[in-house]
């Protein structure tokens, strides 16, 4: 098979929905039956061809970004200008299978203008599916008509969670949707030698700083537990376009000795940061599947989480799922779960073991068979 794969963002450029991408081409590596090109951005002006394996070929398409985890609108409209010629000159060039496209805007509307001569399929990621996330309503609404266009077009829709499927069905009722969850790394990510709840609590959130992550709902709730004489920190681990009124709000609150703002860590040192916390916590209302739960899962972290997509598939044994979103119901989950080591050291074996379900091969082949599906009925 040779397949075309398109995302607008992929490392360094974005979060989760890059670094899954990443992983699958990571799987694709070395393997002799299928040929891959990957069509995506960089963060600078310019067209560049890379290697990432014999079998896996990188075409990136720069634009002028001024923030590596959010994107303006214009830099989008950018990267779908300047894509697009080089999208069309590929398909002349190459006899591709089909078109794998991550996120159904952007990128879903390249592969839906030449859906008569090549299938394409989509991964629902998250934001590109209509609901809560406050910054893209006008875009939902504008959009919505087109998206269903696209989505209707395509020969399969891939949800990277249940949540999220059960998200976009609300959205267009008669979609053909399956679910193809995130993975993890599960030897990059592994547990601290021992667990065990001494001194100051530690307490873990990663992802980017947009309005979707409530990241004021954990401020309070650290402010909270500070008030209630509890022995605790915050590490914030993310970059993004909430940074200056992020780092404000815990200056007013005078909470700077014990919640760090990391910035974005480098995705080599994250296992590490893993390891040295306690528990995992985020107050996100909307996700695909969340990549900062599962690599906390597979580094054997608890998690305390408000619901959200992705969050069922998650959590069982390992974490508490708060019922209602509020700083109170979170700094609550942590004081129940910190007041009982018996229960956090289960919790914690827990973790590993749910994350060893969710293998990066088991995502790859699950593609892999879609790809195959699509193209018998070709």
């Amino acid at each position: 098979m040779k397949i075309l794969m398109l995302n607008y963002e992929f490392p360094p450029i974005g979060g989760g929905a890059g670094q899954a991408h990443l992983a699958i081409l990571n799987q694709y590596a070395g393997k002799g039956d299928l040929q891959v090109d990957v069509l995506t951005s960089a963060p600078k002006p310019g067209f560049v061809v890379q290697k990432l394996a014999d079998n896996v070929t990188l075409y990136t398409v720069g634009v002028h970004k001024k923030n590596l985890h959010y994107w303006r609108k214009i830099e989008v409209v950018e990267w779908v200008l300047k894509a697009a010629p080089f999208y069309r000159r590929m398909l002349k060039e190459n006899q591709y299978d089909l078109v794998h496209a991550f996120f159904g805007l952007p990128t879903g509307w390249l592969c839906y203008k030449t859906a008569n001569s090549l299938p394409y399929i989509i991964s629902l990621r998250g934001s590109d599916v209509p609901g809560g996330h406050a910054r893209l309503q006008l875009e939902y609404k504008l959009l919505g008509p087109l998206l269903k266009r696209i989505w209707t077009s395509a020969s399969a829709l891939a949800a990277c969670s249940d949540g999220l499927k059960d998200r976009a069905l609300r959205f267009s009722p008669s979609a053909n949707i399956e679910t193809i969850p995130n993975g993890i790394d599960l030897e990059k990510f592994h547990p601290a030698p021992s667990r065990e709840l001494t001194g100051e609590l530690k307490l873990l959130t990663v992802g980017r700083l947009s309005a979707t992550k409530r990241f004021e709902m954990l401020v309070e709730a650290v402010e909270i537990l500070n008030k209630q004489g509890k022995n605790i920190r915050l590490t914030i681990s993310g970059g993004g376009g909430l940074w200056d009124e992020l780092k404000n709000l815990i200056e007013q609150k005078k909470l700077t000795s014990i919640i760090n703002l990391t910035g974005r860590i480098e995705s080599e040192k994250m296992p590490d940061v893993y390891r040295q916390h306690d528990m995992f916590i985020s107050a996100s209302m909307q996700e695909g599947m969340s990549n900062a739960m599962l690599e906390a899962m597979a580094s054997g972290l608890p998690i305390i989480t408000t619901k959200c997509e992705g969050v069922e598939e998650l959590i069982c044994d390992n974490g508490i799922v708060v019922e209602k979103d509020s700083s109170e119901s979170l700094a609550e989950a942590v004081i129940l779960l910190a007041g009982n080591q018996q229960r956090y050291k289960a919790m914690c074996a827990a973790a590993r073991k749910r994350a060893e379900t969710f293998g990066w091969d088991r995502v790859a082949d699950g593609y892999i068979k879609l790809y195959e599906r699509v193209l018998s009925k070709k």
